[in-house]
């Protein structure tokens, strides 16, 4: 994600721009999918949402367990169940 956002993601169009080439189309060639968060020290709800939420409507709720989001901040994570539970209520946490 570093290369892709720097150090605060927090671009609408950089999230929707690698929701449609990355995050789709993989999920669709039945592909999980790993979000590294090394380096990233923040994000924005609105980036997550942007980068997360259509996939969860588009593939359904079991996509959730085919993301995997790694080496978070704390600041991160919090971000990120936020979107998650927005989006399917109160699920276990992909965040490690």
């Amino acid at each position: 994600m570093l290369e892709r956002t720097g150090t605060f993601a927090e671009n609408k169009d950089i999230a929707r721009s690698l929701r449609e080439k990355f995050v789709f189309p993989n999920l669709k060639n039945g592909f999980d999918l790993i979000f590294d968060y090394d380096g990233v020290s923040n994000t924005t709800q609105s980036f997550t949402h942007a980068l997360i939420s259509e996939a969860i409507r588009k593939f359904g709720p079991d996509v959730i367990d085919r993301l995997t989001f790694k080496n978070c901040s704390t600041e991160v994570k919090k971000i990120i169940n936020i979107v998650v539970e927005y989006m399917q209520g109160n699920m276990e946490s992909p965040v490690s």
